[in-house]
């Protein structure tokens, strides 16, 4: 049998690669195969990193589409791989901007899925490639703000997070878009200086926020009653948290250690914001993170650590060795079962990409073709059967070796995600240790360093102690040497002083000698003219001159002996001269030496003054400041939203104002003698902190007033008090001024007090109608009154007891004597009481009024004092009706239930005697212990006066005897009748009566209301 040869057949299909791939007829004319033997074999072909790039596009426009489903890992990989092919994000933004973000809602989602992907993962140069396109996104972020529906919110506070991210790490180049960095590198960062760490800490607080606003917003878009984590939907909006989880766990680390170093570095106070501000999203993060890890979708993809239960302790240093580190921890088997093992991140293997299109080609032709399905001439001989066998036969065998390579896969995927997965705890755990071991590092040279310096501070102390020693020491002998060289100088004054007088002695002496010489010489003179007179008796008196000649013989030799003695003193004289003279020049050496050292301690004297003077000065600056900050800070909390809750009353207003216009006063007189003594400002701290206080507490009150009364005062005094503020702000800056220092003035401060105290003034309720100057007085008088009713009482009650016992007998008698009894003892009661009160009153007064009179503090209290008055009005008036009601019972014309009521209105005035006395009092006071005491006495003598009243009136009134049996069944319907009609009246009378006492009650409460100045409370 001849057989004819079989046909040539031609298959026109798409040509192939060097490779084997075969190319889309799409792709035919633009570019080649990517791998590396089309590379190779055929330079005609396109350059592989255009197919490269054209991979990248199709992998971000699946990436990023409308289906409302997670992003792939495998396309996402893709374009991280793509930014470290092309070292940059230009094929990325190329493609992102011919998307229609602004559009589609989900779409946008996807690329910021995406591009926070790339920011992480991708090459270092994403980030400046992206920098450009930063207002797009702030813009684009405002757009979806607009719609509070589906993905709008989500998507704009997700691009407000990317926006944030860029500018942290432009901001800070050092830190990679992962996060990852050790704490050297995060010293580094901060360059070691304070301020640079603690703005980086603000910095890090502000991205860590717009993370948590982002977790939030998720969380809080999803139905959480149902479990959305498993559907697709659900999936598409959880997925982009996995990167905020990354990011929030290093930034917790970092401000965690940051924190610990600012606090070694400065001040708790000034850090008390940041404690603040991380405590809140300690708890925000802390809550998200166990929410998330309850989530099934989570489970599988990370491991989410879960932060302490108590926030780190700041305060205490050693507490960061107790800080770990959360560690995220990505399971190999989190990858996404569409994705594909990748072996290398950049380069991609020759080998498995030839299988990888051996295999697609296979899945489209069949495997026949994979060796030459363009040539069937060596088949034109072969007999159908035989190829239809050998084809069955190569199928058979193909789809073995697949089973075969598919289960090898398998197993080698296996293998490999178990080792990815032990590696990955292992690098956990040796990142732990890490951390432990660098965290102990740390720890260590934190306390040698701290160490060192105490060791430092405690060698400088010696030095400064031995150093005071020896000043002490030092200055201990100057002034010793100083008291020796006065009690010397001293001395010398003293002998050239004892000198000066021996001077003037000896020259008394020889003036005294001269006039003796003097007068002796006269006498001489006298004889010789004597003498020459009586020449004539010459024989008569020739005897008298003898003795005359004797005598002047005498004289002359007493004249010559008073000579020699005269030249003897000069020239003892002379001799105390020069003596006094070389004491002169000695003493004149030795007070010059003496003047020289004085003038130099002066001088030192003088610098240590001119010291004290400076820091005197200073302490006064600094306690200015403080008084300056502290009534900053009340007009700022007036503008506080949080204050206008605040309220206060007028009353308390002008106590407050009158403190303040007293400090003023205090104030002035300890500048003036500030200014007088600049080395004394121990007078005037504490009244420039009081002056702060109290200006600060005024402020605060008028503005919680401003907020109890109408709209136009209130204005007027909120006004009042920001220009007491400032004017006091202007005050303590001119007290701060040395030059200024000296004209500081008040008084406009002082004004502006007065003007708020005259708004407070207006702004009082409105009590009785008396002057304020008259309140002090009219207590006293109302208090006296009170115990003139109550003795009046008593005088009347004993009055009517003896006429009762002069006229009355029997029941009668003892029944007048029970009451009268009982009256008497609850008006001694009273006087007790009453007493009591006047000295709780007066305690009171002399506690709380200060330097103020009674009158001014009557005045200010105005409110106790009216009750006070109201109170004494109707303990006087009820003893009065009291007396009465007994009065007419004992003359058998009064009721005694008038009498019992009067009793109760006794104790009901004395309870209001007694809250209106204790109501400003100690409540450890003596004499609040005896008005108590008093009270339960009035209250016992009140119930004895009912009891005898009603014990009385048992006694005195008959009772009929009921009997019936002598009336007749017409005369006892009748009676019966007329009981009805009776007891109906007295129910009707009693209704009446019961409607006036409650009208009457009503209007009692009114004129009280009037009285007390409810009306006005209620109007404000």
């Amino acid at each position: 049998m001849l057989h004819s040869p079989a046909p040539e057949i031609k298959i026109h299909l798409p040509p192939k690669t060097a490779c084997g791939d075969v190319w889309p007829l799409q792709a035919m004319p633009r570019v080649g195969c990517m791998c590396a033997l089309c590379v190779k074999k055929d330079d005609s072909e396109p350059s592989g990193t255009v197919f490269a790039l054209l991979c990248q596009t199709v992998s971000i426009n699946k990436a990023i589409n409308t289906q409302e489903v997670a992003v792939k890992e495998k396309h996402a990989r893709t374009c991280i791989l793509g930014t470290h092919h092309e070292k940059g994000a230009q094929t990325f933004w190329s493609v992102v901007n011919r998307l229609p973000l602004s559009s589609n809602a989900v779409l946008c989602w996807k690329f910021c899925h995406v591009f926070h992907k790339l920011l992480r993962d991708g090459h270092p140069n994403v980030l400046k490639d992206s920098v450009r396109y930063k207002n797009e996104l702030n813009d684009m972020s405002r757009m979806w703000s607009h719609l509070s529906e589906g993905y709008g919110q989500l998507c704009s506070i997700y691009l407000k997070l990317l926006r944030t991210k860029m500018e942290f790490h432009m901001k800070n180049p050092r830190f990679p878009g992962n996060l990852q960095m050790s704490d050297r590198q995060l010293d580094e960062a901060g360059e070691n200086d304070v301020n640079n760490f603690f703005q980086l800490t603000v910095e890090m607080f502000d991205y860590l926020e717009c993370e948590l606003n982002l977790f939030q917003t998720v969380f809080s878009s999803l139905d959480m009653s149902r479990s959305v984590s498993v559907t697709a939907a659900g999936q598409c909006r959880l997925a982009p948290l996995i990167q905020v989880i990354l990011d929030c766990s290093h930034l917790y680390d970092y401000t965690v250690k940051l924190l610990f170093k600012l606090h070694s570095c400065l001040p708790a106070d000034t850090l008390q914001g940041h404690r603040d501000r991380f405590l809140e999203q300690f708890r925000k993060l802390k809550d998200l993170f166990y929410r998330s890890s309850n989530l099934q979708y989570f489970k599988r993809l990370i491991q989410i650590p879960q932060l302490p239960e108590n926030p780190p302790n700041f305060l205490r240093a050693s507490a960061l060795s107790e800080h770990i580190s959360p560690v995220v921890v990505i399971p190999a088997e989190a990858s996404s079962p569409d994705s594909e093992p990748i072996t290398d991140l950049v380069e991609t293997d020759t080998a498995s990409q030839q299988s990888l299109f051996d295999n697609k080609f296979d899945d489209i032709f069949g495997s026949s073709f994979s060796n030459d399905p363009f040539n069937f001439s060596g088949q034109n001989g072969m007999n159908k059967d035989d190829k239809d066998r050998l084809i069955e036969q190569l199928y058979q065998e193909i789809s073995a070796l697949k089973e075969e390579l598919e289960n090898f896969k398998a197993e080698s995927h296996r293998l490999g995600v178990q080792l990815r997965g032990r590696i990955s705890e292992l690098e956990a755990e040796l990142a732990e240790q890490q951390h432990l071991k660098q965290q102990a590092l740390d720890e260590s040279d934190f306390l040698r360093t701290e160490l060192e310096e105490l060791k430092k501070q405690w060698e400088d102390t010696e030095k400064a102690q031995r150093s005071l020693t020896e000043i002490e020491r030092k200055a201990q002998a100057n002034e010793q040497r100083y008291t020796k060289l006065k009690e010397k100088y001293s001395e010398l004054v003293q002998n050239h002083a004892d000198l000066l007088r021996k001077t003037q002695e000896q020259t008394d002496v020889l003036e005294t000698l001269k006039r003796e010489l003097t007068a002796s010489k006269q006498e001489l003179q006298a004889l010789q003219s004597t003498l020459q007179s009586s020449l004539q008796s010459e024989a008569e008196r020739s005897t008298r001159t003898a003795g005359l000649e004797q005598e002047r013989d005498t004289l002359v030799v007493a004249v010559t002996q008073r000579s020699q003695e005269v030249a003897a003193l000069q020239a003892e004289l002379q001799q105390l001269k020069d003596a006094l003279d070389s004491e002169k020049e000695s003493s004149s050496k030795s007070l010059e030496t003496l003047q020289t050292r004085l003038g130099e301690k002066e001088s030192r004297e003088q610098a240590l003054q001119q010291r004290l003077l400076d820091e005197q000065f200073a302490l006064l600056q600094c306690t200015v400041q403080e008084a300056e900050q502290m009534v900053q800070d009340s007009l700022n909390r007036l503008d506080d939203p949080a204050h206008i809750s605040c309220t206060s009353s007028a009353d308390y207003l002008l106590c407050r104002t009158l403190a303040a216009s007293d400090c003023i006063e205090r104030l002035q007189g300890a500048h003036g003698k500030y200014l007088s003594n600049r080395s004394d400002v121990s007078s005037l701290l504490p009244c420039v902190a009081l002056f702060a206080h109290l200006i600060s507490d005024t402020i605060l009150q008028g503005s919680a007033t401003s907020h109890m009364v109408p709209m136009e005062p209130a204005d007027l005094l909120s006004e009042m008090c920001k220009q007491c503020g400032s004017e006091a702000l202007r005050y303590l800056g001119a007290l701060k001024d040395e030059a200024s220092l000296g004209g500081a003035d008040c008084t406009a401060v002082r004004n502006c007090l007065s003007r708020i105290s005259a708004l407070g003034e207006e702004l009082r309720p409105k009590g009785l109608d008396v002057e304020q100057e008259e309140l002090g007085d009219l207590v006293d008088k109302e208090m006296a009154a009170t115990s003139a009713a109550v003795e009046t009482a008593v005088a009347r009650i004993e009055d009517m007891l003896s006429k009762s016992r002069a006229g009355d007998t029997g029941v009668k008698l003892e029944v007048n004597e029970r009451i009268l009894g009982s009256c008497t003892d609850l008006m001694q009661a009273i006087q007790v009481l009453v007493l009591a009160s006047k000295d709780l009153q007066r305690e009171i007064v002399e506690s709380g009024r200060g330097a103020a009179s009674p009158k001014e503090f009557y005045a200010r209290n105005s409110r106790w004092t009216e009750g006070l008055i109201s109170a004494s009005k109707a303990v006087g008036w009820g003893a009065t009706v009291l007396v009465d009601a007994a009065d007419l019972v004992v003359q058998g014309k009064g009721k005694f239930e008038e009498l019992m009521v009067c009793s109760h209105e006794i104790a009901a005035s004395t309870a209001q005697l007694v809250a209106a006395s204790k109501v400003k009092a100690d409540k450890d006071s003596a004499n609040l212990a005896r008005l108590r005491q008093a009270s339960r006495g009035v209250n016992q003598a009140t119930a004895g006066v009912v009891a005898s009243t009603k014990s009385g009136k048992s006694q005195i009134e008959e009772k009929d005897s009921m009997d019936f049996s002598s009336m007749t069944l017409t005369q006892i319907k009748r009676q019966e009748m007329d009981s009805q009609v009776r007891v109906l009246e007295l129910e009707n009378q009693l209704q009446k009566e019961r409607q006036k006492l409650g009208e009457l009650r009503k209007k009692h409460y009114k004129l009280a209301g009037v009285a007390e100045g409810w009306d006005e409370d209620a109007a404000e």
